[in-house]
């Protein structure tokens, strides 16, 4: 006799296969075109999301590029939780005459939180300018081949990224004397 599932009341006979993430007409292109990606689930908007290694960031956002993604909507990051990985993300949209919706699709990149660094996307758009500043000020993501990465709203001198889970405030900043 097949033991009860706690979850659903379902026997283990019974149970659904897990099913593979569909993957979208950008995944489909990319994995043709060969590079390797994993797809992630698409969000309820049904944009697609890929996960992207740090090595093959820039070729694969070459590529899309070239595929017709032209608008850097959004570079951004987040903290998973202390002890996991830092993410930085890319929201892309293919701008085109056509009247129809654009298509998008959004890129994630997992980085290990004590040496996090992957390639800017500067050179591919430059909206990504202040976008991997704020990330690097904020979160510690270090963009290799950005042209001017530096603190964009902490002052120079401030010490930890704020909005990393694992950052402790300091009681008090004293304003170094630039004279």
């Amino acid at each position: 006799m097949a033991e009860e599932s706690p979850k659903n009341g379902n026997t283990a006979e019974e149970q659904p296969e897990a099913k593979p993430v569909p993957a979208g007409p950008v995944s489909k292109w990319l994995t043709e075109n060969g590079f390797a990606n994993d797809a992630l689930d698409a969000d309820n908007l049904g944009v697609e999301l890929i996960q992207v290694d740090s090595e093959v960031l820039i070729p694969i956002a070459t590529a899309l590029y070239a595929y017709g993604f032209n608008y850097l909507q959004c570079q951004g990051a987040y903290d998973a939780g202390p002890g996991q990985a830092l993410v930085s993300f890319y929201h892309l949209i293919k701008v085109s005459d056509d009247a129809r919706k654009p298509e998008e699709v959004r890129l994630k990149v997992f980085l290990p939180r004590d040496e996090p660094k992957v390639p800017s996307v500067y050179w591919i758009w430059k909206g990504a300018d202040w976008q991997e500043r704020e990330s690097y000020d904020m979160f510690g993501i270090h963009y290799d081949g950005h042209p001017n990465l530096k603190r964009l709203l902490m002052p120079e001198d401030w010490v930890g990224f704020p909005l990393r889970k694992d950052y402790i405030s300091p009681d008090f900043y004293e304003i170094q004397d630039a004279y």
